[in-house]
C-alpha cells in the first residue's frame, strides 16, 4: 500500500490501473471495522472494476487498516473522513471520480457528494438507505463492546458481532470505538435532495441496518435504487447482482 498525508493524518491506499478501457477512476470507501482488502479486494470488487476498464483507488479510512489510528471521537466526523477522500483525489491528481461506499463508507460518500460535488462524477451508496436521513439502524453498545475486556459479554448480538469482526480483521478496537462514537451523523432530507450527481442506492432485502433504498433514492433528483434479494448487511456487499448492477450503472451514467 501507499500512504499520503491528509491534513496531518496518514492515510493508506491502493491505486490499481485499469486492465483495459478508458481507465475512468473510481474510489472505494469501506465500511466500519473493515478495510480496503476485506471490503473490496476479497469480495472481487477491485478485480471486477479493473477488468471492466476502471482505475480503482481504495483507501483505508482513518482508524482502520493501515491508516493512522486516532482515539478521539471528534476526529471521525463523516465530513472529516469525506475530506480524506477529497485530499486523496488531490494527491493523485484526479479531478473527478465515481465514488462508491458501503455502509459507513456510503455515508462518507454522501457527505463528499454534498460538500464537493465538483469532484464526484457519480455516487454509489451500498448498504445504506433511508437511515442516512433517519439515523436508525445500529443499536447502542457497539463502542462499549469494542472497549470491553476480552471475553466480556456484549450488550446485544450486533455489538458482539462487530467485536468479533473487528478482532478477525485485527483492528485497533479503541480507535474503532472512537470512530463509532464520532461518525454516525445524518443528513437532512433537504441536504440529500441537493446531491445532484447520478446516484445508485443498493441494499439487500434482508438488511435491517440500512433502511429503504427506494425511499432514499426518491429524495434525490438523479437517483435510482437496486434491491438485492435475500441479502443482508453482511452478504450484500459482494453479491454478484450488486456487481452487475454497479457495472451497468457506470456504463450508463453521463
Amino acid at each position: 500500500m501507499q500512504t499520503f498525508d491528509s491534513d496531518g493524518t496518514t492515510i493508506a491506499y491502493i491505486d490499481v490501473p485499469a486492465k483495459g478501457g478508458s481507465g475512468d477512476p473510481i474510489v472505494l470507501i469501506h465500511g466500519f471495522a473493515s478495510n480496503h482488502a476485506v471490503n473490496w479486494v476479497n469480495t472481487l470488487w477491485v478485480n471486477t472494476l479493473s477488468e471492466a476498464g476502471r482505475r480503482v483507488v481504495a483507501l483505508d479510512n482513518r482508524g482502520h487498516g493501515e491508516s493512522e489510528k486516532l482515539y478521539e471521537p471528534e476526529a471521525y466526523g463523516s465530513d472529516i473522513m469525506a475530506q480524506d477522500t477529497r485530499r486523496l483525489l488531490d494527491h493523485l491528481g484526479i479531478e473527478r471520480a465515481d465514488i462508491m461506499g458501503y455502509s459507513m463508507g456510503a455515508r462518507i460518500s454522501a457527505y463528499l457528494a454534498l460538500d464537493n460535488p465538483e469532484r464526484v462524477r457519480s455516487v454509489l451508496l451500498g448498504g445504506l438507505g433511508l437511515h442516512l436521513v433517519e439515523g436508525k439502524g445500529l443499536p447502542n453498545g457497539i463502542a462499549e463492546a469494542l472497549e470491553a475486556p476480552a471475553g466480556e459479554k456484549a450488550p446485544n448480538l450486533t455489538a458482539a458481532a462487530f467485536r468479533t469482526f473487528a478482532e478477525q480483521t485485527k483492528s485497533d478496537l479503541r480507535a474503532l470505538a472512537a470512530c463509532m462514537r464520532g461518525s454516525r451523523q445524518t443528513l437532512s432530507r433537504e441536504e440529500v435532495s441537493q446531491i445532484e450527481a447520478p446516484t445508485l442506492v443498493t441494499v439487500g432485502t434482508l438488511d435491517t441496518v440500512a433502511g429503504s433504498a427506494p425511499a432514499l433514492a426518491a429524495l434525490m433528483p438523479h437517483a435510482k435504487s437496486l434491491e438485492l434479494p435475500n441479502r443482508d448487511h453482511s452478504t450484500a456487499v459482494g453479491d454478484k447482482l450488486h456487481r452487475q448492477g454497479v457495472l451497468a450503472f457506470l456504463d450508463e451514467r453521463p
